[in-house]
């Protein structure tokens, strides 16, 4: 006897780091549910905020020291993605910088949304983005400092009231 899978109706995306790299697949995978007509809401919490507020969401670097997983990006300069990419040398000036500058003119060259387009393409496809009440609260932020598609702050359990009955995931 053969099961159907049941499918997916709503995701609930959190965002808790905010590197170029950590923000990215929330985006991509809210954008891409919202295609596939699944509701979506993206919240960003923490060091994620970075990516919702205005000053700083074109200026998320791509961290170097202790991502051991750097040598995926090592074909992009001619080498292979097997060479390791030892943690101390990301440790040295300019090359977060550097590494930031590679990535996002290889997801340019790919036509790859810039975060505050991202956010515009999810929201206008109707997805819903949160920032988080402790966070905002612990960074002095408020909604001036945001960018204007955040749907509100809300708090952990307005989050979870909100993404009742959805697939929570944590990016």
């Amino acid at each position: 006897m053969s099961e159907q899978a049941e499918s997916i109706k709503k995701v609930s995306l959190i965002v808790s780091k905010g590197s170029l790299v950590d923000v990215y697949p929330a985006l991509v995978l809210g954008n891409g549910a919202r295609m596939e007509g699944i509701e979506a809401a993206i919240f960003f919490t923490f060091f994620g905020l970075g990516a919702l507020i205005k000053k700083t969401q074109n200026k998320l670097k791509v961290a170097t020291v202790g991502n051991p997983a750097l040598n995926m990006a090592l074909p992009m300069l001619k080498m292979p993605i097997t060479t390791p990419f030892p943690t101390l040398m990301g440790a040295i000036p300019g090359v977060s910088n550097f590494a930031t500058w590679m990535m996002k003119n290889e997801m340019e060259d790919l036509d790859i949304p810039t975060i505050p387009e991202f956010i515009e393409m999810f929201t206008d496809a109707g997805g819903e983005v949160y920032a988080c009440k402790l966070g905002m609260d612990m960074f002095k932020l408020s909604m001036d400092d945001l960018d204007d598609r955040v749907s509100g702050v809300l708090t952990v359990g307005e989050f979870y009231e909100k993404s009742a009955g959805a697939s929570i995931i944590f990016t």
